[in-house]
């Protein structure tokens, strides 16, 4: 999370007084990608400080804007160093940047360079023309799942404190096996319940994205973690030589059903179909049903556990 370069001017193979001057955020991985699109190239990058955070998602936060494209240039002292009064700026970053205000303030004229860094060869060598193609943000079955390692990672990491207490809180039930067997009973099932919510949220949601129904991610990681839930109800009746009751059965298929819809909405921020006030409207009414939700799944859970 701290993976950034310092902000400024960089010169990238030996610009001159005529060379193009791009800019981009001070998350690193940005700023690399950058370099290694434009081999054997000279050009001066100028770059923001973002706070670490990619361009699309700084200019969404405002990070990646205008005030802060001005200050760079006039911090570099960009007019002395090059003849021409040309920007060129990451359409994914034209929410942040108001060109007007950008020349009056600077006297540069921000040009929108193609939506992937891949591109500019062909964008510069065109004289700063983007073909329709380049204008175009696709969101491809392998481009989501690209995503899927730092969500799973992610969600994994409270897994690892959190499934040893429902294992130990399910062997604490007042059935007559004990604790050992009821721990492999309903602990091992709240904790396989915990984990599969895991699994439809953050790999399932993403890969059926565009079949799934409904405009809200949180809806679409409910349905997915609903279906999910009762596929893996009947794996463990079928697996398990007891049954559970309706209340277990309830509070795991809301486990899952919440947990997924939760990390399901994680993914407005890395898709091309919301905007940041989607967002914001989404999590005022989805984050207080998700809560809700898994607080009852407890609750119906510990009630389960009580009077087995």
């Amino acid at each position: 999370m701290h993976y950034t370069v310092d902000p400024g001017l960089y010169a990238l193979g030996r610009p001159d007084r005529g060379s193009p001057v791009l800019v981009t955020a001070n998350y690193k991985l940005s700023f690399d990608h950058l370099r290694k699109s434009l081999p054997g190239r000279s050009a001066w990058v100028l770059v923001l400080d973002t706070k670490g955070i990619n361009v699309w998602c700084a200019a969404g936060k405002g990070t990646f804007g205008t005030s802060e494209l001005v200050h760079r240039i006039k911090d570099a002292q960009l007019e002395r160093l090059v003849d021409h009064r040309n920007i060129i700026v990451p359409q994914l970053g034209a929410p942040g940047i108001a060109a007007h205000e950008a020349k009056r303030l600077s006297g540069f004229r921000v040009h929108y360079g193609p939506v992937q860094a891949k591109d500019l060869p062909e964008f510069l060598d065109a004289g700063m023309r983007a073909t329709s193609e380049m204008r175009l943000k696709s969101f491809s079955i392998g481009e989501r799942a690209v995503l899927i390692p730092v969500e799973l990672i992610g969600a994994l990491k409270p897994a690892l404190f959190i499934l040893p207490v429902l294992l130990i809180l399910g062997g604490l039930s007042r059935g007559p096996n004990g604790f050992w067997l009821d721990m492999l009973h309903h602990g091992l099932f709240a904790a396989l319940s915990f984990l599969t919510g895991i699994v439809a949220g953050t790999v399932l949601t993403p890969l059926l994205l565009p079949w799934i129904p409904g405009r809200a991610f949180s809806l679409k990681g409910a349905i997915v973690g609903f279906l999910t839930g009762l596929m893996f109800l009947g794996s463990f009746g079928c697996l398990s030589d007891q049954t559970l009751g309706k209340l277990e059965m309830m509070a795991g298929l809301l486990l899952i059903t919440t947990g997924s819809a939760y990390l399901g909405m994680n993914f407005t921020g890395a898709s091309t179909y919301t905007s940041l006030s989607g967002v914001r409207k989404e999590m005022r009414w989805a984050l207080p049903l998700e809560v809700g939700g898994a607080t009852l799944a407890l609750v119906l859970w510990g009630i389960s556990l009580v009077t087995s």
